[in-house]
């Protein structure tokens, strides 16, 4: 059990706050409750969000790709790094590299991850023995770590917009719609020695990436579960599925895909006003991954647009060249401000900027991998966080200003405890398994220096 002197509930805060856990779910909340010596005491305690849109892969290359080259640089030329980097990496590598993305996770504050994965094939391109090998190593680090684990292996069966064959540097990444069938079911196979709380979904990369007969094939293979997928994250992007399918990505899928609550739109960065009403109605959520977004240059998503639509958000960490939460939030809300000269914009007509994020990241993360969760209630799945309420970024505030000194303020160091579906890894801002997780990651990182 875990007793909190503040707890952010459905109605709001309380005080003195018991929450019984049982396995995986939370079986009963208590306002007013006394303490007893085996309780978990805590400052305060929220529903942990879901980090909805990660490849883990990436956090090895955060770094690695900030020096400019002749030129100028930009997401493509980002994208063409990032394939020579993934072109050595073995299965343990990308094992350990996962890893250590899913512990950093939890210890800022996400109880699940969405890995949309879509490293697939040896160096070169070849299938291994088993077409679900690193899908397979995904699920290990998962378990490694106990982070809830979304899995969304991805089909990735064209080199570009208007069904372009793969470059080699995308070999490693390509699969047609039967090869991806079986390779889906690997993957479900490899996630049934998980926890109860695991979710496999599909993941069509994107309209680049995806013919819509290779969508149209893909989607029955879902089985009720997530459908995420990249649109309209750059304005090149957006200019190459025009011209090759006669809309703007968003506006095709609108028209052609059964787009629902089942949905996630990962960056939708570029969307018009009609766009941004028509998505929003579906209960799709938008994927923003802020942090990766301002790394790339894709521009800023339009949140008060998104909000006034009635739109779903969640925050990921997508390429993880930096793993935190309380950036996630703070990054969504200051693109906003730089681009409209304002501020508190994504707090709507009224309320707490930080509480509007927050709240409505946990709400919409839980929906988009598919999770029971996003707030402490009886008969949710116990995906928790505790900060540090004497911590000198929050000391200062009262209840009605805490995610806001969450989201503006603190640091991840605030975060004390996450229990992911009740499996309490994170404990006084460590991860319990972080010495044994950060040294085979130390291991890879020397490999992958002598291999440059």
């Amino acid at each position: 059990m875990i007793v909190a002197d503040l707890a952010l509930l459905p109605g709001g805060w309380a005080r003195d706050v018991r929450v019984t856990l049982r396995g995986d779910r939370i079986a009963a909340v208590e306002e007013g409750a006394r303490p007893r010596p085996d309780d978990a005491r805590v400052g305060a305690l929220l529903p942990a969000p879901s980090n909805l849109h990660s490849h883990g892969f990436q956090r090895a290359m955060a770094g690695m790709t900030e020096r400019r080259s002749a030129g100028r640089d930009s997401f493509w030329t980002w994208r063409e790094t990032m394939y020579r980097f993934t072109a050595r990496l073995s299965p343990d590598q990308v094992e350990a590299i996962a890893a250590l993305a899913f512990m950093e996770m939890q210890e800022a504050g996400f109880a699940a991850v969405a890995e949309f994965h879509y490293l697939h094939h040896a160096p070169g391109g070849a299938p291994y023995d088993d077409p679900a090998e690193l899908s397979a190593r995904i699920c290990a680090a998962a378990a490694r770590t106990g982070i809830g684990l979304t899995l969304l292996p991805v089909l990735y069966a064209r080199g570009g917009a208007g069904g372009r064959p793969l470059a080699p540097a995308q070999r490693r990444f390509g699969t047609g719609p039967d090869a991806y069938a079986r390779l889906l079911e690997g993957a479900r196979a490899a996630a049934r020695g998980l926890p109860a709380d695991t979710v496999v979904g599909i993941a069509p990369h994107s309209l680049r990436a995806v013919t819509p007969d290779d969508l149209a094939r893909a989607l029955p293979l879902a089985a009720g579960g997530p459908v995420h997928i990249h649109v309209a994250e750059q304005p090149r992007e957006v200019d190459e599925i025009r011209a090759a399918l006669g809309a703007r990505p968003v506006e095709w899928l609108l028209a052609n895909a059964p787009v629902d609550a089942g949905w996630c739109a990962v960056h939708a960065t570029h969307m018009t006003a009609d766009e941004r009403r028509g998505l929003a109605s579906t209960g799709a959520v938008a994927g923003l991954c802020p942090v990766t977004e301002a790394n790339l240059g894709d521009g800023p998503f339009d949140g008060p647009g998104w909000r006034a639509a009635g739109g779903a958000f969640g925050l990921g960490s997508d390429s993880n060249v930096r793993i935190s939460l309380v950036e996630e939030m703070r990054t969504l809300e200051y693109g906003q401000r730089l681009r409209d000269l304002s501020r508190c914009a994504m707090a709507g007509d009224d309320g707490s900027t930080g509480e509007a994020i927050f709240l409505g990241a946990a709400a919409g993360g839980a929906r988009a991998l598919g999770r029971p969760a996003g707030r402490i209630a009886p008969g949710l799945l116990a995906d928790l966080m505790a900060i540090d309420l004497g911590h000198p970024a929050l000391c200062a505030l009262g209840s009605g200003q805490i995610l806001d000194g969450l989201a503006f303020a603190a640091p991840d160091a605030v975060v004390t405890d996450v229990w992911s579906a009740g499996r309490h890894r994170v404990r006084g801002g460590r991860h319990v398994a972080r010495e044994a997780i950060v040294t085979a990651w130390r291991r890879v990182a020397a490999e992958l220096a002598a291999d440059a």
